[in-house]
């Protein structure tokens, strides 16, 4: 009967998951109330069934198939702008006094990741219908008063650049340009240009878009720096032209955008000489333990032999064989590290399985954070179980209390810089802030799905049958730990820890940085993948060796230590953030660096937990096998 009810309830929590993931009916009458309250509607799919190419199913066409006829309307919408050095710094398009349609303003309403992107679709005053040329249209004349002045002035200034979608291919332009005149004897001046003509080349393959490039004529121009008020006629051009390019392979353009090299081979050169080096080391510091651990097992069998005499004391590793086991302080939290961390393992592996088959491809707004959102949301159970499992076998009796700490550990801290960036965003007025139809949405899905199966999986731990396994007893009182030296301390040991792994992976650290905190493309998820798996590697192999060492001088207090310092990576890579913001990028303002450093804060400590359980596995495998060869009364 209880497993019959577990399995009840894991199908309504489903259901529910399905729910508001929009893939059921009922969904779209909660979608609509929460759109109307600033959320997002509609739903998704990954593959377009004609062309066997992964678009959005949920365009922003409706059920449109992109195919138009000569002279049908095609929208043109316009999402954000924001100061170029500054990703996460967006606002909305007619936040400045840009020419506004004739019918006014309406809003697209979003999914959930377009929303956590911050993109703000809204239609726009340009006609662009399909294969009409168009030669210096008007699009209108407008009298800037001092204060349109003023925000065209501080845009160009800040470099602002402006995103646009036309058939769900996005475009970027910027507002105006800066001129730096120099005069003998003088102080440089600076000089504000608006443009005022954009132009639209677009290719087209019979009914299709294929693709879209805008540009501005520098020599169509309003000099803004002085000046209380000014008439600004702005324009548009359109030219069209045929191309062979199939529907199928009209975002491959985008892939070709990106921070990586320009030939793909020296990207991979430069990941395969880091792993290789990376590698060589690892091995060698493989070969020397295990050439150790031999020598070590070789000695004790000897004296099990031989028969030490009783007045003989045991060394090394073998002495502390009756403390190497007793489980360690704070199981509680210990437990919820180790559920925790195991989740986002899960989730990283379903999120790299879905890169792989081109779930993310380049532009697809939003569906990685949705993927997350969900993957996480549907893998809470493997957090409760593994925490309640491994709770229940260290003799844990308060198991309400480990799967609450289990369900926060991660949500709490996220929930924390969550609401101390988006009420920043608010007072930016950036688009960067979440609406409240959204914040409920997530909300509800961490109540009713994550929550709930997080109980569950602890409720199934606590009721396991598993026992832990020691291969050795462990004695009634633990044994002093002896003076160490103090490089056999924790905060050192966890410098040596995480200091290799980073180095496997700080190559392609830029490129993620330059993608997630900039505007180009990440597309190889496969080198992505490659550099992941040898950082898990790594971090086992570093962890197990210092495991050993600590053994080895009779340290029994491996258990935190094998967390620490496997999870220590995440140090060296919040590290690198700094060094990313201050030599690598133009990033400036208080909010952009409040959520650069506060999100990869958050993703720093994903690290932390993932790579920690990681090292406590490794280490707990490695333990048992060396204790299970020898023999010990």
């Amino acid at each position: 009967r209880p497993r019959a009810m577990a399995i009840m309830s894991l199908s309504v929590v489903l259901c529910l998951c399905l729910l508001l993931c929009g893939l059921c009916p009922a969904s779209a009458r909660l979608s609509s109330y929460l759109s109307s309250s600033g959320g997002f509607s509609g739903t998704s799919s990954f593959m377009d069934s004609d062309s066997f190419d992964f678009v959005p199913g949920r365009s922003l066409l409706g059920e449109s198939e992109h195919t138009y006829k000569v002279h049908e309307a095609v929208p043109l919408y316009a999402n954000k702008v924001g100061p170029f050095p500054n990703p996460s710094e967006t606002y909305q398009y007619f936040d400045l006094p840009f020419c506004q349609p004739s019918k006014g303003v309406e809003h697209k309403t979003e999914d959930l990741g377009e929303v956590l992107e911050g993109d703000r679709l809204v239609n726009s005053a340009y006609d662009v219908s399909f294969r009409v040329d168009k030669e210096s249209e008007a699009l209108c004349s407008k009298t800037l008063n001092e204060k349109d002045l003023g925000k065209f002035r501080q845009a160009v200034k800040d470099d602002y650049y402006f995103q646009m979608y036309y058939d769900d291919l996005p475009i970027w332009g910027f507002i105006g340009k800066t001129e730096k005149i120099l005069r003998r004897g003088a102080k440089p001046e600076f000089r504000y240009y608006l443009f005022t003509h954009v132009h639209f080349d677009i290719s087209y393959n019979g009914d299709r878009i294929i693709e879209i490039n805008v540009s501005t004529d520098p020599l169509r121009t309003v000099d803004i720096t002085d000046g209380d008020s000014a008439t600004v006629d702005f324009s548009y051009s359109v030219k069209w032209k045929e191309t062979t390019i199939p529907y199928a392979r009209r975002m491959e353009k985008y892939s070709r955008y990106s921070f990586l090299p320009q030939h793909l081979e020296i990207h991979w050169f430069s990941i395969i000489n880091s792993c290789v080096t990376v590698l060589l080391l690892t091995g060698f510091l493989a070969t020397i333990l295990m050439r150790v651990l031999k020598n070590d097992f070789v000695k004790y069998s000897r004296e099990d032999d031989a028969g030490a005499s009783d007045d003989s004391e045991e060394t090394g590793w073998k002495y502390i064989h009756g403390d190497v086991f007793r489980f360690p302080a704070s199981p509680n939290l210990f437990c919820a590290i180790v559920g925790t961390g195991t989740q986002i393992f899960a989730v990283s592996f379903a999120i790299f399985g879905l890169a792989l088959v081109g779930v993310f491809y380049p532009y697809n707004r939003g569906a990685l954070l949705t993927a997350c959102i969900v993957l996480y949301a549907l893998t809470a159970g493997i957090a409760g179980y593994t925490g309640g499992s491994y709770y229940r076998q260290m003799g844990g009796t308060n198991w309400v209390r480990n799967v609450i700490m289990t369900c926060s550990l991660f949500c709490g801290p996220l929930l924390v810089t969550f609401a101390f960036l988006n009420t920043v965003a608010i007072a930016y007025r950036s688009t960067a802030a979440l609406p409240f139809g959204t914040i409920v949405i997530i909300i509800i899905i961490w109540a009713l799905i994550t929550f709930p199966l997080t109980v569950l999986g602890g409720i199934a731990g606590k009721n396991s049958k598993t026992e832990f396994y020691a291969p050795v007893r462990t004695t009634k009182y633990p044994r002093a730990v002896p003076p160490l030296p103090w490089y056999r301390s924790t905060i050192p040991q966890m410098c040596m820890a995480g200091f290799l792994p980073f180095s496997a992976i700080y190559i392609e650290l830029y490129y993620i940085f330059a993608s997630v905190w900039g505007h180009k493309v990440y597309t190889i998820y496969s080198i992505l993948f490659v550099v992941f798996m040898i950082l898990l590697v790594v971090t086992s192999f570093i962890t197990i060796a210092l495991t050993y060492f600590q053994l080895a001088v009779e340290d029994h207090h491996w258990w935190w230590r094998s967390v620490l310092c496997g999870g220590s990576t995440g140090f060296f890579i919040y590290a690198y953030t700094g060094y990313y913001y201050m030599f690598r990028s133009d990033m400036s303002g208080f909010m952009q660096t409040s959520f650069f450093f506060g999100y990869n804060l958050i993703v720093c400590y994903a690290f932390f937990l993932m790579l920690g359980t990681i090292g406590f596995r490794s280490s707990l495998l490695f333990v048992r096998h060396i204790y299970r060869a020898i023999k010990c009364e």
